[in-house]
């Protein structure tokens, strides 16, 4: 059940139905019957209570016709689909500073199917052998001569769902449309509409995650329990290798993008998306769970189901799913990618503290259109107040 303001105050909209209510009526049922990691639970409880008297809020006062509105706090999980518009604005805001003035490329690495077992069993390890394998095998095939001759900058983004929530780890790389020659002499653009040939960059992921898997098996550092139980087998994991060794693993490289801005549009919609937003619920009763998936297609999956499916996409405590490589790696933004700027003939950006950070309200007035500081009935100013709630009830302990 929803959080009800106090009478007489009218609470902000909410959505129809949300991930929260699907939590809130089948949550306690489905930790009763299923062993969660700690930040597992955490991820339920975050989302029960977001934006509601759980969380303390506050109340918007119009100082000239006295409207009343409340807000409630959030949870700030970067797993709630409610907690991250403004999270990825800022995020964007920060990376304007790095952004070169060249068309980009989207490339997906996906894990192959086989690996999924393994990789619920040891998420950490495995997402990070990922975004590594990924980004040395574009690396290593941008410097060859025979392709482009140069350092590439790459953003990468971990993902691990589909549409209708299942586990399929992947991650999407935005890379730039050149690079930087060795000497530092020459931006060294790619030719239009081709990045680099797919086939020998899956070859070349494959090998390089393959051999850092091997080498994580043979120092006994992976966790070989549940549907990765099989694989304790030196004889099994060593089939396993040899099948994978020999087949095609998937890489996908879309068109290119236009310019920066389009490049930031793009990199926002993948780097704070959650496995569901509540957009695509569409109904919560008594066939379970429905979903949009793809256009119009939707898919019916049982409260239990879609809880476990949820709890498949929470990365580990301070995981990091936005990763920074070769010109966009942290050690060379001063250096290199600042040389590469003045190449492209880019202006230099300001200094990062010549500009204060967008307020809250900014952000907001930015992203929806929504003014917080102005009364939505007259315009007025808008003064606001914390949220005096009545205190908690203690237990009976008659």
């Amino acid at each position: 059940m929803h959080a009800h303001p106090p009478t007489g105050v009218r609470a902000i909209d909410r959505s129809a139905l949300e991930v929260a209510d699907i939590v809130r009526a089948h949550g306690e049922a489905f930790v009763r019957t299923h062993v969660l990691l700690p930040e597992q639970h955490a991820v339920l409880r975050d989302i029960a209570r977001c934006r509601t008297a759980a969380l303390g809020g506050h109340v918007d006062v119009c100082d000239d016709c006295g409207h009343v509105q409340v807000a409630y706090n959030s949870c700030r999980n970067r797993h709630c689909p409610k907690c991250q518009s403004l999270a990825q604005a800022r995020w964007i805001e920060g990376r304007m500073q790095r952004v070169l003035p060249t068309h980009a490329f989207h490339v997906v690495f996906t894990l192959p199917s086989e690996l999924r077992g393994l990789a619920l069993q040891n998420r950490e390890k495995i997402f990070n052998l990922l975004f590594a394998s990924a980004a040395d095998a574009l690396l290593d095939l941008g410097r060859d001569p025979k392709w482009l001759g140069a350092q590439l900058g790459i953003t990468s983004v971990l993902h691990t769902w589909t549409r209708d929530l299942r586990f399929h780890p992947h991650v999407h790389c935005v890379v730039t449309g050149g690079g930087l020659s060795p000497d530092g002499a020459r931006w060294i653009a790619t030719r239009p509409g081709f990045l680099l040939p797919v086939r020998v960059l899956g070859a070349l992921f494959r090998g390089k995650f393959l051999a850092r898997l091997v080498r994580l098996y043979d120092d006994g550092a992976l966790r070989l329990a549940g549907p990765a139980s099989a694989l304790a087998d030196r004889a099994r994991f060593a089939r396993l290798r040899d099948k994978l060794y020999r087949t095609r693993w998937v890489v996908y490289a879309k068109q290119p993008f236009g310019g920066p801005e389009q490049v930031f549009r793009y990199l926002g919609r993948y780097t704070h998306r959650v496995g569901l937003s509540n957009r695509r619920l569409v109904s919560l009763d008594e066939r379970g769970v429905t979903l949009r998936t793809h256009g119009d297609s939707t898919a019916i999956v049982a409260p239990d189901e879609f809880l476990r499916r949820l709890l498949l996409h929470v990365l580990p405590k301070g995981f990091v799913k936005i990763r920074h490589h070769g010109l966009m790696a942290p050690g060379n933004v001063s250096t290199r990618l600042a040389v590469a700027r003045r190449l492209l003939g880019d202006i230099p950006p300001a200094p990062p503290n010549d500009t204060p950070p967008h307020s809250f309200a900014e952000l907001l007035l930015a992203l929806t259109g929504v003014d917080i500081r102005r009364c939505p009935l007259c315009g007025g100013n808008v003064s606001r107040h914390p949220l005096a709630l009545p205190p908690p009830i203690p237990p009976d302990t008659s």
